[in-house]
């Protein structure tokens, strides 16, 4: 795993002084992690279902605050062949939910010297706010392709169309944000969204799979080349979910599902070997996954400078 040679531009600007980028190679194809930014979010959304004490055992243990703590929020551009391919698009502007912190993406694909009207795909890996919001920024519509594709599963678009939250527990304000969002995505881009149902291949060695569980079209994305290979498993697998992959997160729209679909990724990656991106683990979210006890452990990779 290393960062030379890669084709995406990487240029770092003075002004900015935490790289927010992290660029390395999967064979040949070349992937660069993005962070959007950072959501703080109240702590029992790790795990509503999750006994109070344990909680706050385990937030003591990782040396995190006991009220909220922040979340990473990680895109991921791949270039592969011809395509190069935006997997999820971040927050956007803030939704009147004060989250400042978040919403970067854009300015941050312009300074790593990213095009937008490079882009040639895009992969949801679902729709929620965090993950579609930056497409919705004013200007940002103009700038790309008029054939540029957006592959989300049909599950997703479905489910959006009147969407259940008798099973997920969001602070206030979120539902109507998330409902917002989803149904301003559509609107602008309904024209140009390529629907798949359980698989598809966006590019070589590029496949993006759905799981559901965490929304009922939930997706991963896999990048397979010379025999590495790197999942972006989106919202399937939070920081906590390693000890306590049975938690229920608070963005879960079938908590019992997703953590089947968490557990059952994480026995795969930790079989394989393979490398683990995803959107809410801490930048730049690169590492693997090894079973630990009854549960499971996050191996952080090493930065290669």
């Amino acid at each position: 795993m290393n960062k030379h040679n890669i084709s995406i531009p990487v240029a770092t600007k003075p002004e900015e002084l935490v790289p927010s980028r992290y660029a390395l190679k999967i064979g040949e194809i070349d992937v660069l992690v993005v962070s959007d930014g950072v959501l703080p979010l109240p702590t029992q959304m790790l795990g509503h279902n999750a006994d109070p004490a344990a909680r706050a055992n385990w937030l003591h243990d990782m040396f995190l605050p006991q009220d909220a703590f922040d979340w990473a929020l990680n895109a991921v551009m791949v270039r592969s062949g011809d395509k190069t391919i935006l997997i999820d698009a971040g927050l956007g502007d803030d939704p009147d939910l004060h989250l400042p912190r978040a919403g970067q993406l854009i300015k941050r694909l312009e300074a790593a010297g990213i095009d937008l009207s490079a882009v040639t795909d895009l992969v949801l890996t679902h729709m929620h706010m965090d993950h579609i919001g930056g497409l919705l920024v004013d200007g940002v519509k103009e700038r790309l392709r008029k054939d540029l594709r957006i592959h989300v599963a049909a599950a997703e678009v479905k489910f959006w169309e009147a969407p259940d939250f008798s099973r997920v527990s969001m602070p206030p304000g979120f539902p109507d944000a998330l409902r917002a969002a989803a149904k301003h995505f559509v609107k602008e881009y309904g024209s140009q969204l390529k629907l798949f149902d359980e698989q598809h291949e966006i590019a070589p060695g590029v496949v993006v799979r759905r799981t559901g569980g965490h929304t009922p079209g939930h997706s991963v994305v896999r990048i397979a080349s010379g025999g590495e290979a790197l999942t972006f498993a989106g919202d399937a697998v939070f920081a906590v979910g390693f000890d306590e992959p049975e938690w229920h997160n608070g963005f879960e729209h079938d908590p019992e599902e997703a953590a089947r679909v968490r557990i059952h990724l994480l026995q795969q990656l930790a079989e394989s070997g393979e490398m683990l991106v995803a959107t809410h683990l801490p930048f730049p979210s690169i590492g693997r996954v090894a079973v630990h006890g009854d549960a499971f452990r996050w191996v952080p990779a090493f930065w290669d400078y």
